[in-house]
């Protein structure tokens, strides 16, 4: 399993809208967004407008319109999105939960390559569907913290102050993770 570039930039571009949310600035805009990230305004608005089919981000119209998060970063699970935008986490067809196709393979019940495929998937699949996308802001603004940069998309604001409003924001959330 390889993400795509259209798969990285899906992620990138909800991260930076969660930074956006923790900065008390959720609403975007495409060229804001494209020009800090270095990323295609076209390709972007075509990954855009597939997040939002999905329900992961909206949209507000107008000269201050933009993009925004429609959910709450807990509840956006990053296999979710990968699977959305690539299609499914299996390395080969047979091994897939949501896309199967028989291989050419003659005995698949006791192919040894198809097991470890499986192993291979599952194990992607575990790692991607646990973390959610409040799980990489809190990594990311950590980071930010330790280096001692200032929040992207606030100018006054502090990485402490935002992340202590994103903390607070959480509204499901049970566990700690780290990566």
């Amino acid at each position: 399993m390889k993400i795509s570039k259209r798969g990285e930039y899906a992620l990138r571009a909800l991260i930076n809208f969660g930074l956006a949310e923790a900065a008390d600035r959720p609403l975007l805009q495409v060229s804001e967004l494209a020009s800090r990230e270095d990323f295609p305004v076209k390709f972007l608005e075509q990954i855009l407008a597939q997040l939002k089919e999905a329900g992961y981000v909206e949209s507000r119209r107008g000269k201050l319109g933009g993009y925004l998060l429609a959910r709450p970063p807990e509840n956006i699970c990053i296999g979710q999105v990968i699977r959305l935008i690539d299609g499914p986490l299996a390395p080969i067809s047979c091994v897939s939960q949501t896309a199967y196709e028989r291989c050419s393979c003659p005995d698949e019940e006791h192919c040894g390559l198809r097991m470890l495929m499986l192993d291979v998937r599952s194990a992607i699949a575990n790692i991607l569907d646990r973390y959610t996308l409040a799980d990489v802001l809190e990594v990311t603004l950590r980071k930010l913290r330790k280096s001692k940069m200032s929040l992207p998309f606030s100018l006054e604001q502090s990485v402490e102050e935002s992340d202590l409003r994103l903390k607070s924001v959480k509204r499901t959330k049970t566990t700690h993770r780290q990566f």
